[in-house]
Order: C-alpha cells, then sequence, then structure tokens
C-alpha cells in the first residue's frame, strides 16, 4: 500500500519510517497512526529489514496529535487488523505498535516531539536528538490526561519522581537535559543527526539479527518476570540462537580472527 502521512523507504537492511506533514509539523491525526501500524507492521514482516528509523520531515519530529482534521473515520487509511478484533482494538495503539515490532527501532528526534509524538518517540529503543530537539508532555497543557502510552513510557525511562514531574508541568525540555535524564542516548548537532541514527541502525542492522530480535524480546519482558524465570528463559533461547548460521560464523571469526559477517540467519 502507499502512504500519505509518512514515508517509507527500505535498503541497507533499514527501514526508514518518515512523518510527512512537515507544514503542521508532522502532528498526528488517526490515519497518520494507521499509516505508521500498517508501516511497523510490514517492517517487522519483512526478513530483509533489521532495524527501523522514525524521524519527522522538516523542522519537527511531531507536534503531537492532530485535532483539525480527524474526520468520522470514513476516511482513514486500514490498520493491519481486520475483522472482530479491529472493532474493538483501541485506536491510540500506535506507540504500542511501534514499541512491540521485533526489529529494533530507532528514533531520530529532529526538533520538537511534545504530546503524542513525545509517546512515538518513547516507544523507540534508542533515541537520538539534534541539538534543536525539544520534549513536553504537554497534555496538562490542554487539561487532558497524558495518553498513547506516556504514563507508562515515561516513569520506565526516567524514574517515577522525574516523569511525574513532567506530567505535572508539561514543561519542555532541551535536548541537553534530556540526555542528562535519560530521555535520549545522545544528542548531536543538526547536521548530523541523520547520519549518526544511520550509522547507528546500520551497526545494529549488520549484527546477528536472531541474537538482536531476542535481546529486545528478552529485555521487554523482563520488566515483568521475576530473575530466576528471566535467567532460565536466557538459556532456552541461548540454545535457539547457537544453533544459527551467524553464531557458526561468529565462532569461525573468533578462531580466524577476524570480523564477522553475519546474514541475519
Amino acid at each position: 500500500m502507499g502512504f500519505t502521512d509518512i514515508r517509507y523507504e527500505t535498503g541497507g537492511g533499514l527501514a526508514r519510517l518518515t512523518l510527512n506533514k512537515p507544514d503542521r509539523l508532522n502532528a498526528l491525526s488517526w490515519g497518520t497512526w494507521a499509516e505508521i501500524e500498517s508501516a511497523i507492521h510490514r517492517a517487522d514482516h519483512d526478513d530483509e529489514v533489521k532495524c527501523v528509523v522514525l524521524t519527522g520531515e522538516g523542522r519537527g519530529f511531531s507536534a503531537g496529535t492532530d485535532l483539525t482534521v480527524q474526520g468520522d473515520g470514513s476516511s482513514w487509511p486500514d490498520r493491519p487488523v481486520r475483522g472482530r478484533q479491529a472493532k474493538y482494538r483501541s485506536r491510540y495503539l500506535g506507540a504500542a505498535t511501534v514499541y512491540h515490532c521485533g526489529k529494533p527501532t530507532v528514533a531520530a528526534v529532529n526538533g520538537v516531539a511534545v504530546g503524542a509524538g513525545f509517546s512515538l518517540a518513547l516507544a523507540c529503543d534508542i533515541r537520538v536528538a539534534s541539538e534543536a530537539a525539544r520534549f513536553s508532555a504537554i497534555f496538562v497543557k490542554r487539561a487532558i490526561v497524558a495518553d498513547t502510552g506516556c504514563t507508562w513510557f515515561l516513569p520506565r525511562l526516567v524514574g517515577m519522581e522525574r516523569a511525574l514531574e513532567l506530567m505535572y508541568t508539561g514543561r519542555m525540555v532541551s535536548a541537553e537535559e534530556a540526555l542528562r535524564i535519560g530521555l535520549v542516548s545522545e544528542v548531536v548537532p543538526p547536521d548530523q543527526l541523520q547520519a549518526r541514527v544511520t550509522a547507528l541502525a546500520t551497526e545494529i542492522a549488520r549484527g546477528p539479527s536472531l541474537a538482536v530480535e531476542l535481546n529486545k524480546r528478552l529485555a521487554h519482558e523482563g520488566l515483568t518476570r521475576g530473575l530466576d524465570e528471566q535467567i532460565e528463559l536466557e538459556q532456552f533461547l541461548q540454545q535457539v540462537t547457537l544453533t544459527s548460521e551467524d553464531a557458526a560464523e561468529g565462532r569461525r571469526s573468533f578462531l580466524e580472527k577476524r570480523d564477522p559477517v553475519f546474514q541475519g540467519r
């Protein structure tokens, strides 16, 4: 399917999802969320895709929900959900779809990321920010409760006290503060952002994909699992990876004293 609100491009083991409404600072309609979900679903089921990059066109990552063009749903693109499930599935689950993507996800936060756009950035595994990036759980400024997963993501990233302060005030957080409090992993000059994220995503994509994706699954599920059970599952899944072609390549490269060349198998 083609997309209207986003661009979806693949190559070099990467899928790049670009929010493409720069005239509205990439504000998110329900149609945009539907396209995001469909793009993530496509990337998740494409064995050639090893890592997913999310970013925004122009000077903003996303200004949050676009309340001016939501409509009644008749013109929204289809989500990758059909039948009865589509009737009762919450339309707010776009950020959850990103979080649950089996492939590693990296957000290149090029500008403002507020409200639902903030939640979208938080849903990614790694966030690299431009020095021009700014962040806000702005919901309280509109006298509404935070949504699209913000109340779940934020405490897990910055701790409960800091998360509540940000949600209570809705204040804007600079890229430098975001780095200091753990909202992002790295801050770079604006003209270096896309190159840096592409280099990072490519490094991830060149890794042993089975092991990388299982590490993501283990880390996510470990948030709600006991230590002993987690260790047992690590052991079980390690047996899965040990039988892969990449594991054999890892052993050969070690013995041959060279860098491994993984194929994602």
